[in-house]
């Protein structure tokens, strides 16, 4: 059926034109790192939270509060639709560093399901590590007609370019990989050349609009597809399957995981290996 309704939707986005297509991100929320930076970010979810509970929105204010605890590290936050956020989970500086691009359908309303692969990476690689949660633009929903076409991604890219060379920029003996799944590796393809990052780590695509791995940069580029993933009876809307031999990346052992689950299980395993020894 996925197979279908994917089909479905490359067509109509090649007859007629993606209504908004050019899609604006919102404004760039991001002050600056550290604590002071996480308690501005706290305040301004708590006050969504309690906005979101007067309007009677329950889902999207026990995602809010959950997000406002005190334990809880955001760089940026926007509340508006979709909603958009940066967390860190564990801390900065850190020695080791993986920027986690999420793709369609991840909202604050779904922020649960990010922030639980984000931990489950970071226990994997253990103490003198962090990993970024950098929902930092407004996904498409999953089998729509933006979710077919680049341009959330165009103009995601620039500000996921942004956040990664000011993080360098901030921890210069950082070890920083970005992780892209699904669409997010769409949005990671466009900003990826030039960056300041020794991985990129590609799974979960349908294609990528880049024509090799070797036109995304000089550092490793790693690709994976696990066998329950429904993306892989899917085309490749894109541009080239990454996984592809002759697109050069280094293929990683994503197991079984499905098109959500690979930040768990051997999928977990591999990608925490490629990031730790970054």
């Amino acid at each position: 059926m996925r197979r279908v309704l994917w089909s479905l939707l490359l067509a109509a986005s090649v007859a007629v034109p993606v209504a908004g297509q050019g899609v604006a991100a919102p404004p760039e929320t991001l002050v600056a790192f550290g604590p002071a930076q996480y308690t501005l970010t706290r305040e301004a979810i708590g006050r969504a939270a309690r906005l979101a509970a007067e309007r009677g929105d329950t889902t999207r204010a026990a995602s809010l509060r959950a997000m406002a605890a005190p334990s809880r590290t955001f760089l940026a936050f926007d509340g508006r639709d979709g909603g958009t956020a940066v967390e860190v989970v564990g801390t900065l500086p850190a020695r080791t560093v993986a920027v986690v691009v999420p793709g369609a359908g991840t909202t604050l309303d779904a922020y649960g399901r990010l922030r639980g692969g984000t931990t489950r990476l970071r226990a994997a690689l253990g103490p003198g590590s962090a990993v970024v949660a950098w929902l930092g633009y407004p996904t498409p929903r999953l089998l729509s007609l933006a979710s077919v076409t680049t341009a959330r991604a165009d103009a995601a890219a620039p500000r996921l370019r942004g956040f990664v060379i000011r993080l360098a920029a901030a921890y210069p003996g950082a070890r920083i990989s970005l992780l892209c799944h699904s669409y997010g590796a769409v949005v990671c393809a466009r900003a990826a050349p030039g960056l300041p990052v020794e991985h990129l780590v590609l799974y979960g695509a349908a294609g990528v609009p880049a024509p090799s791995a070797a036109a995304l940069g000089g550092r490793a580029v790693w690709a994976g597809q696990g066998s329950g993933d429904w993306i892989g009876d899917v085309p490749a809307v894109f541009g080239p399957d990454p996984t592809a031999p002759g697109f050069g990346a280094r293929r990683f052992d994503a197991g079984d995981a499905g098109h959500g689950d690979y930040l768990s299980g051997r999928s977990l395993a591999s990608i925490a290996r490629i990031v730790a020894h970054a």
